[in-house]
Order: structure tokens, then sequence, then C-alpha cells
């Protein structure tokens, strides 16, 4: 006696597995554009800020990045742990303004939180294993020259985070070279931050670089983990072919 023939829905959902993932459809495609727009003018507005010295414009830009970025993202039918990563960063760079230590702490926490949302979103695919050496030793040599140089209480929490955001970044590559880039640029911002923290001499306008490698590197994670869910290049996909802040 011949098989029975599947139930449709079972041949749809068999057809799905041999086609591969199925991209999601935009939530609401008519916020995407705006959502963007929104977020570019805000850190375009905290940059200018920073430039000029104006700290009132740093206070009321810094904290809508990345809630723009993660409505964006939901705008787009991004996953939950995106979103999750993105509002981890909100939460991180509001405790680590005000710059006392429990705060900074506390800050480093959620975007720890943020971090282990992401290497859960990068799975078990297969990252490069010369790049994941050439972190460890990049890693490696700035704790040893930052040692020293640390306060006394922040030497532990800041080794266990730099494991993990140098574990992120070069997991990320394993997206492709947008989210490559946005782990890369992640890790440079915060670097930058332990050498303020380590009192190294700052960079001219220190602050805005800071600033500037964090918002490329949160936008450039999330185009990463958005353009491997559309299959197409994250950078131009969808409704878009149309057209830290200072963490301490």
């Amino acid at each position: 006696m011949a098989p029975a023939a599947p139930a449709p829905r079972d041949g749809v959902r068999a057809a799905r597995r041999r086609a591969g993932p199925v991209s999601p459809r935009p939530r609401a495609p008519r916020l995407v554009r705006p959502l963007l727009v929104a977020f570019l003018a805000a850190t375009a507005v905290d940059l200018a800020g920073l430039l000029a010295g104006s700290h009132t414009a740093h206070l009321v830009a810094k904290p809508l990045l990345m809630p723009l970025l993660a409505a964006y993202a939901a705008a787009r039918g991004g996953p939950r742990l995106l979103v999750a990563a993105l509002l981890c960063g909100w939460g991180g760079d509001v405790l680590l303004m005000p710059g006392a230590d429990a705060a900074f702490l506390a800050g480093m926490g959620l975007f720890a939180a943020g971090h282990v949302c992401y290497l859960r979103l990068f799975g078990r695919a297969r990252a490069s294993l010369p790049a994941g050496l050439g972190y460890a030793a990049a890693l490696a040599v700035l704790l040893v020259l930052l040692w020293s140089d640390l306060p006394g209480g922040m030497r532990i929490p800041l080794t266990c985070y730099s494991l993990l955001l140098t574990t992120m970044a070069w997991r990320a590559g394993a997206l492709g070279r947008w989210a490559g880039a946005g782990g890369a640029l992640f890790l440079l911002s915060d670097a930058l931050i332990a050498t303020s923290i380590a009192a190294w001499p700052r960079l001219p306008a220190h602050d805005f670089w800071v600033m500037l490698t964090y918002a490329a590197a949160q936008y450039l994670l999330t185009a990463g983990v958005l353009g491997s869910r559309d299959g197409a290049s994250p950078a131009v996909t969808g409704a878009d072919r149309t057209g830290g802040g200072v963490r301490v």
C-alpha cells in the first residue's frame, strides 16, 4: 500500500526546511526608515555636541541612541535577542554616565549581558581561528600594559569583562564582515575607555572617538544580524534599499 500523502502544512514545513531559513517580514515597514534616520540624527547630534563641548547635547542625545536602534531592529523583524542586546547597551550607557564606581560596575554588567545575547545570536557558526588568536594576543598585550595603572578594585572585573567582549568580537566575524567590523569597533571603543580608567594620555577629542566607534559598532552588529537573516547585504536590505555615547 502506498504511503499516505503528507498533510499540506507538513509539506510546507518540509519545503521550508529544504530551502533554508525564511527571512522574517518587517513588523512595521513604515517605521523602518524613520527609525533609522532618527538613530543616525541622534548620533550626529551627540557627536557634534562632543566636538563642540556641549554637555547638554550629549545628555539629551546619548540615551536615545540604543532605544532608537532597538526599535529599528524590532521594526525590521529582528530577533528578540538582538533587541535585548541593544537595550542592555542602553542601560549600560545610562548607568555609566554619572561616573560613580558602583554605577560603572553595574553598567559594565549590563554590557556583559548584551555580549551574552550577541554570542547566543551567533550560535555555533565557525569563526576564523587566526582572527581568534589575533584577538587573544591583542587582549593579552592590552591587559599587561594596563594592569599596573588600573585601580585595584577594577582589575578583576575589567579582565572578566574584557574576556567576554573579546570573545564576542571574535565570534561576530562568523556572521560576515559587517558584524565582524562591529565586534572589532566595540572592542576598540572599550579599549579607549580602559585607557581612560588607567589614566593614560587621552586622544584629542577622546570622548568623540569613544562614542563614534561605539555607535558604529552597535549599528554594524545590528546590520550583520539582520543581514544574516535576510540573506542579503546587511547594509542595504528590505526597506533600506530606497534610501556607548561617552560611556564613562
